[in-house]
């Protein structure tokens, strides 16, 4: 539902209470985590963001009502008593929404994003650019609740952890909170394009003569860089009535320069993303790692048993890694090859996660050995990688095979797992089964 104030700007809306969301994470894109990482960088009790977790996971945050500067909501506690909780966020001022409009007449590739239900990292950069912060940082977030608490309490935390989900939804909901709702947002756009669009052009200024004269020698400026193409080249044909040379085989020689291709494509599209220059340069594949890469481009049979060949892991085990390639490149296939001991700051987050993952009664027996941790009597498996993210892994004909995609919440990441075909629920622990630690 969404209320309109007195100039038919919506200044208010009301999303129906969500599903519970057992088995999952709260915050699938990079925005609501941000919001969630402000709210646990807030919270001085750990303790009341398990039980804000616990409350949300089991459906028990009502109809969120949101408007500018306050998210509200009624939450129940496990014995049913119901607690209004509100969660404050500062609005922008208008010189900052000003700014932000600005930018945004700028770059319509923004607006396109926000309509498309995106929010890319280069949107809230240029904000920040013009001075401008949308995100909320530790301590932004401002607690109210019923129950009395001063702090975070359970209620609250739970009201953030469902409005996470709602901003994987829709980022307009961030821009409500801040103080613009999406048709009033719109309006304003639409209005200074349409002032923009109705200046009077000016031509371009005189230069004297003798100063273009005298300035002659000078090199014009380099034309922009061409757009990216909408698809990799394709090679030409080595299909020719002549034989080939010993040693040659076409049909080999034009799967590599089709894959070339595709793989020149991919890396000049990062090369061209805002930001490009901060990330950190990849290191070289390997011979072997490469033949992954290559694998994935679906080669014909010969080229097929040559890679599997050249890999050193048959067919049967470069398939594996090709699915593994797939759902996560070099990482997935560095989680799929390395068995590593998990030690120091790395073990004890890892721990935190698996502990607060779950609640007491849902939490699956665990047996861990290194980085990986076996679901007790179930053909399921959480691998955890360098990097910090949880994979979800499932064992068929006595192998392990990657299962889907990385996630950092190892409930999301075993949840795939259990979907994946092939694979059966865990069964429930027995009081007298305890989990398993790595040392």
């Amino acid at each position: 539902m969404t209320r309109y104030d007195g100039d038919g700007a919506d200044a208010e809306r009301t999303f129906a209470a969500l599903p519970p969301a057992r088995g999952r994470g709260f915050a699938r894109t990079w925005w609501g985590r941000a919001w969630l990482t402000a709210l646990e960088g807030t919270a001085l009790d750990s303790g009341q963001l398990k039980a804000g977790r616990g409350l949300a996971r089991s459906g028990a945050v009502g109809a969120v009502s949101v408007r500018p500067g306050r998210v509200t909501a009624v939450v129940q506690d496990r014995d049913g008593t119901a607690h209004r909780a509100d969660v404050l966020l500062q609005e922008l001022s208008e010189e900052r929404w000003d700014r932000f409009l600005a930018m945004a007449v700028e770059r319509a590739g923004h607006v396109a994003a926000l309509l498309d239900r995106e929010m890319p990292t280069h949107l809230v950069e240029d904000a920040e650019s013009a001075g401008v912060e949308l995100l909320p940082g530790p301590g932004d977030l401002e607690p109210e609740c019923g129950c009395g608490a001063w702090d975070h309490c359970g209620h609250t935390a739970a009201l953030c952890y469902q409005v996470a989900r709602l901003l994987d939804q829709d980022p307009f909901v961030l821009l409500l909170v801040r103080g613009r709702g999406e048709r009033a947002l719109l309006d304003a756009l639409q209005a200074r394009d349409d002032a923009s669009a109705g200046r009077p052009a000016q031509g371009p200024e005189g230069v004297d003569a003798a100063e273009a004269y005298a300035a002659g020698d000078i090199l014009p400026s380099l034309p922009d860089a061409p757009a990216l193409p909408f698809e990799p080249g394709t090679p030409p044909s080595l299909d020719a009535e002549a034989e080939p040379a010993a040693g040659i085989d076409p049909s080999a020689l034009e799967f590599l320069a089709a894959r070339t291709a595709v793989q020149a494509h991919r890396m000049l599209a990062r090369a061209l993303r805002d930001g490009h220059e901060r990330q950190p340069a990849e290191p070289e594949p390997t011979v072997a790692r490469d033949a992954v890469r290559l694998a994935a481009g679906e080669p014909g049979g010969a080229v097929a048993g040559r890679l599997a060949e050249g890999s050193g892991r048959g067919r049967e085990g470069l398939a594996v890694a090709v699915r593994a390639w797939r759902h996560g490149g070099t990482a997935a296939l560095a989680v799929l090859d390395e068995e590593w001991i998990v030690e120091g700051e790395r073990l004890a987050r890892a721990r935190a996660a698996l502990d607060s993952a779950w609640d007491e009664d849902e939490r699956p027996a665990l047996r861990a050995r290194a980085n990986r941790w076996t679901v007790v009597g179930a053909p399921v498996q959480l691998r955890l990688g360098r990097e910090g993210r949880w994979w979800p892994y499932r064992e068929e004909r006595g192998r392990w095979i990657p299962a889907g995609d990385s996630s950092p919440d190892p409930a999301t990441a075993l949840a795939t797992a259990e979907r994946a075909p092939g694979s059966q629920p865990p069964a429930k622990p027995s009081p007298h089964q305890s989990h398993d630690r790595p040392q």
